[in-house]
Order: C-alpha cells, then sequence, then structure tokens
C-alpha cells in the first residue's frame, strides 16, 4: 500500500501540521498527515488508496475538540472551500459539511426558512450532525432528511436516519467516515422574524456564556441525557452546571486552565495552558462532581490523540 504522501490527490497533504491554531482551545500537537481534498471525488479517490490501518480522524473547525499534547497519528482530514456550499430548495436545505453552523441559520433564514437553532452552536454541519448538536430543545436530527458520506475506503455513501441512530450528542456515524454535505428539511417562516430571533439568542448567549474566552463549548453533557422521545434536558431542572457549582468547582484552576466564572460548565484556556491542563481539570471536576452528589459527567468535547511522554 502507498504511503499518504505516495498518493496523487489534487488536494493538500502536509506532514506533521500543528493542530494548535485549528482548535478554538489552541491547544495540541501535530497530525501525523493532514489532508485537505479538493472535492469528494479527490476525497473518495485518497481514501480508497490509503492504507486500511491508517487511522483517519475528520476535524470540524475544532470547536469542540482538545487535541492532546502528543499530536494525532494516522492522517486527520479538514473540508474547505470544496465543501462549504449552502443551497435552498423550497423548504430543504443543503450544506457542504464546511458551511458553519452560524451561516447556515442566516442562509436559511433569509430564504423564510427556520433553522434558528443552529445559530448559536459553534461549528461546521458536518460535526453538527456527527454530535446531533442542538440548542433550545431543537436537534438536528429534528431536520434531518439525508447525508452523503465517503467511507474509510473510498466509497460515496447516502445516509439516512435509520444509518446514523441518532442519540444525545451522538451518532452511530462510523470512525473514518467523512461527511460531504447534510440536506435539512426547515418549517417557513418570516425572515425578518427569524433574523430578530437570532438576534435575541445571541444577545442570550454572550450574556451567560464566555464568548470571548478561548473555549470549546459546553465541556459536560448534562446529566438527565437523551429520552427516547428524542427531547434531552434542555428543559430539565438538573443541569450539568449546577452539579458543578455544588461540587464547588466553578472557578477552579489548573496550570493554565480554567473552569469559567460566568458558566462554571465552561472549560477555558485562561492562561496559556496545555491541553493536559485542560483535561486534567476536567476530570478533577467529574471526580469532586460524583463524590458530592453520585452522578459522572459525561465530556461533551471530544479528546483525541496521544499524551506528552513528557508529561509522563
Amino acid at each position: 500500500m502507498p504511503t499518504p504522501d505516495q498518493i496523487d490527490t489534487q488536494g493538500k497533504l502536509t506532514p506533521q501540521r500543528s493542530l494548535s491554531d485549528l482548535t478554538w482551545m489552541r491547544v495540541g500537537g501535530p497530525a501525523e498527515w493532514f489532508f485537505q481534498p479538493a472535492d469528494a471525488d479527490d476525497l473518495a479517490n485518497f481514501l480508497s488508496q490509503l492504507d486500511p490501518d491508517i487511522p483517519v480522524f475528520p476535524m470540524g473547525v475544532g470547536s469542540n475538540l482538545i487535541v492532546r499534547d502528543g499530536g494525532l497519528r494516522g492522517v486527520v482530514i479538514r473540508l474547505g472551500r470544496g465543501f462549504n456550499s449552502i443551497t435552498c430548495d423550497g423548504e430543504f436545505v443543503t450544506a457542504g459539511a464546511a458551511a458553519l453552523d452560524a451561516h447556515v441559520a442566516r442562509r436559511a433564514a433569509d430564504a423564510g426558512l427556520d433553522l434558528t437553532f443552529l445559530r448559536t452552536i459553534p461549528g461546521s454541519i458536518g460535526g453538527a450532525l456527527r454530535m446531533n448538536a442542538g440548542c433550545y430543545g431543537i436537534y438536528t436530527a429534528d431536520h434531518f432528511v439525508s447525508a452523503r458520506a465517503v467511507t474509510r475506503d473510498g466509497r460515496m455513501v447516502e445516509l439516512t436516519a435509520d444509518d446514523l441512530q441518532f442519540a444525545y450528542r451522538q451518532t452511530a456515524l462510523p470512525d473514518g467516515w467523512v461527511v460531504t454535505d447534510v440536506t435539512l428539511k426547515a418549517e417557513k417562516g418570516d425572515p425578518e422574524e427569524l433574523s430578530a430571533r437570532m438576534d435575541a439568542q445571541l444577545k442570550k448567549r454572550d450574556e451567560t456564556q464566555p464568548t470571548k474566552d478561548r473555549t470549546a463549548g459546553s465541556t459536560f453533557r448534562n446529566p438527565a441525557g437523551f429520552s427516547s422521545t428524542g427531547r434531552d434536558d434542555d428543559v430539565h431542572d438538573l443541569k450539568a452546571w449546577k452539579v458543578i457549582d455544588d461540587a464547588g468547582m466553578r472557578g477552579a484552576t489548573r496550570g493554565g486552565a480554567k473552569m469559567s466564572e460566568k458558566h462554571s460548565n465552561f472549560l477555558t484556556n485562561a492562561d496559556n495552558a496545555t491541553a493536559a491542563d485542560l483535561e486534567g481539570l476536567g476530570e478533577e471536576v467529574r471526580k469532586k462532581v460524583f463524590q458530592t452528589s453520585g452522578i459522572t459527567l459525561e465530556w461533551e468535547i471530544m479528546r483525541i490523540g496521544e499524551y506528552d511522554p513528557k508529561e509522563g
């Protein structure tokens, strides 16, 4: 099998590419290989020739991610301009996986389509699908029609809701599969009213969350989880921030990492933190919450890669 650099592609392949500047937390070591495909055909060609033993990790905009300090083995795939189109057709919106959630929400609103729940969700549509992202009690699953992806062995497939098995903050998308575009269905709405609603959502978010800090969004899932009806605990009294507060961990620090004073379920890179600082503080919070409430918090932020050997 050819090594990644021996595969003929139209995209860009970079060895030992640092990932720290590509994550919102600004931490992490390098990717062994970093591939930016030109289009879906280029991606399929690359994966079809790549040694099946080499792991593949599709990376969005790094909004919900901690890359560990030792970096990531295998190939990190990041979709770019060839995957960020947004089209509206009747009640359907089709967006390339690299299109930002906020851009999709705005484009839909301009077309009189209500996907306003996406406006305050950081990240791209590919990531929103993979994590079944949601806000205000509405989830990607609620609007999902279909998606297309390239499999680890380079086949192009169409995905249904049955394939993805949507659950709270997760799907059954196989490892190494790369979503290329997503089609959502939206109800009609007045563009001005939809725009005003999104403005209000942004104002509320900025008032309650540390949006100017280096964070990766909510650190832990709310304990109540995802119900069989498809609704989770967005309106439930049991919130992650509440059990963190009860454990006395609001404002807790480790190295350069800190649990936000403004919203205690936000882990922040407050002062040149390492990935080890951030993940270590998160684990301290989980331990303390379990000791005080018996609740095991589950990470919402993805942590990937190798630990730095120097960290022991």
